[in-house]
């Protein structure tokens, strides 16, 4: 289950990489826009300002999320990003870090890109920091005695590719690709700021399968350990670096 509130709290951080993506995208015009997996529809607004006379379609697999999108006036939809396909007049896909949840993602990219019509755009980003302490923290804690019975299985596997092997599989489907990675440094406050953080994102198949007694002893477990391993300035400042891998591909 997905908590559209937790996941805006970082709204100004996670929203960053979408704005640094879309820059890349060089559609003067387009017919169809697609928002694919829109979360709560705030960064709807990225393609309808840029291409306004655009028809618009933005899906989501969380109904939680959908509704918090049609709470912002977007006309979301609740659909698995494995079932889209591509309408013939889609121009531009905006697919913001959605991909990272799917293991066969790019099994579904050369599938999808060979569907766009010539001249197409289509732009995602994912994270790529499963190496990063935080990741590497909660999978420790995972498979403790205490938790692995019960959220040992439940964490996404890696199935994000470094920028090259993105490179390559998309070349070869006649498309040019622009691929890049950047590492973010952002600047959190709060008590327990990488714990929100992770609890908007990572953690969200782990809170799934516990109680609320459960999660509330998980994370007094984690918390500790995210501090230290992100340990907070004299200023009450927590920097937080958190990879990030993006990919245009443009049909020719």
């Amino acid at each position: 289950m997905w908590d559209p509130q937790k996941y805006l709290s970082f709204s100004d951080h996670r929203n960053r990489p979408a704005h640094d993506l879309m820059a890349r995208v060089g559609a003067s015009r387009a017919r169809r826009v697609v928002d694919l997996g829109c979360g709560a529809g705030n960064l709807t607004s990225l393609l309808t300002d840029r291409w306004p006379e655009a028809a618009v379609e933005a899906t989501d697999a969380s109904p939680e999320m959908v509704a918090a999108a049609q709470g912002r006036g977007v006309a979301a939809r609740q659909e698995d990003v494995r079932d889209w396909k591509p309408l013939p007049d889609t121009d531009v896909v905006l697919c913001n870090a959605v991909l990272q949840w799917v293991p066969e993602h790019v099994e579904l990219l050369q599938r999808w890109l060979p569907q766009l019509p010539a001249g197409a755009w289509f732009a995602f980003q994912v994270p790529g920091n499963f190496e990063s302490p935080s990741h590497v923290t909660i999978r420790e804690l995972v498979a403790e005695p205490r938790w692995r019975d019960r959220v040992g299985g439940v964490l996404r596997p890696d199935a994000v590719l470094p920028p090259t092997g993105y490179a390559d599989v998309l070349t070869d489907l006649d498309v040019e690709v622009d691929a890049w990675e950047t590492t973010y440094v952002h600047a959190l406050t709060g008590a327990d700021p990488v714990l929100e953080w992770v609890t908007g994102t990572a953690l969200r198949p782990v809170r799934t399968a516990l109680d609320d007694a459960e999660w509330t002893e998980f994370r007094a477990e984690l918390a500790p350990r995210l501090a230290a391993a992100y340990p907070r300035r004299a200023d009450g400042t927590t920097w937080f670096p958190f990879r990030r891998i993006f990919v245009v591909a443009h049909r020719r």
